[in-house]
């Protein structure tokens, strides 16, 4: 990271992209998170207002999207919005295996497939670890086999760390889906520098503690230096902190509103906290 007030992220109105490291391929550093947020059940209302997320979402330069069968009825409204959307080619498919047994692994995946409607998913991430070994040898095999691009673990809040950190070490992993904000940044002592190190992205959830960072930052006003990196809210410059970290490689923050998701994506443009503004962003919200 550069000194001086702030550095550029790219050329004016150009939005920020990081490689996925073992393939080269770029994704938009800010993606589509989907835990609570797309879980609506049948309800045609709730399920149309997503879908105007997901348009937003593409229409602003987005790639990745994120689910997991863990996340109730969201694979199926993602599918239901890629369908309105006559299945937009932009899309990069990211979802997870979440089942203890690994023989029902495969079942599991074949099954969020479809409820996405997609041939096949970018990314599959073996979520929180849970049955990890057996579900690795599937997705490796997957990837072999052309059937998967990349393959991830997930963790989130700080979970099983270092046995996290060992599988990131033994295993040729593509990404690592990680949680890290302007106050949970325990990953930035070990796990970043260690996916530098193996050449694995690197996901970030949570980047708003699930909204309740923007919620109690919301009755602050927003200090200087905030128009120092073009930031007109909190959440623009809590997600510019988050990518202003040269190891992140996407941000996938959450929302259910058509202005949230623009404006979402648009902290991947224009000027990023260097690290001196990063060290007094950190002082001024730890402070609130």
């Amino acid at each position: 990271m550069t000194g001086g007030r702030g550095r550029r992220a790219a050329a004016a109105g150009t939005a920020l992209m990081r490689p996925i490291h073992s393939t080269g391929l770029m994704m938009p550093a800010v993606g589509l998170g989907t835990w609570i947020t797309f879980n609506v059940g049948n309800d045609p209302e709730a399920i149309a207002g997503c879908t105007a997320v997901m348009k937003a979402f593409f229409e602003a330069g987005g790639r990745m999207i994120d689910s997991s069968p863990m996340y109730g009825s969201a694979q199926m409204v993602v599918g239901r919005g890629l369908d309105a959307l006559g299945r937009p080619q932009a899309v990069y498919a990211a979802d997870k295996v979440w089942i203890s047994s690994g023989d029902d692994g495969p079942d599991q995946i074949a099954q969020s497939r479809a409820l996405w409607g997609v041939p096949q998913f970018d990314l599959m991430q073996v979520h929180n670890l849970r049955g990890w070994e057996a579900h690795l040898e599937t997705l490796f095999a997957m990837k072999a086999a052309g059937r998967l691009t990349h393959v991830g673990i997930t963790t989130s809040e700080g979970r099983r760390h270092d046995t996290f950190e060992q599988v990131m070490a033994s295993q040729p992993l593509d990404t690592i889906q990680i949680t890290y904000n302007i106050l949970d940044r325990a990953v930035e002592d070990r796990i970043l520098p260690l996916a530098r190190e193996r050449g694995q992205a690197v996901i970030v959830n949570r980047p708003f503690r699930q909204g309740a960072l923007t919620r109690r930052l919301a009755r602050e006003p927003l200090p200087g230096w905030a128009a120092e990196i073009g930031a007109g809210s909190w959440a623009k410059a809590l997600l510019k902190f988050i990518l202003s970290h040269p190891d992140i490689t996407c941000a996938i923050p959450a929302t259910t509103r058509v202005d949230h998701v623009r404006e979402n994506l648009d902290a991947a443009r224009g000027p990023l906290p260097d690290a001196a503004l990063r060290r007094r962003m950190i002082a001024d919200v730890e402070a609130i």
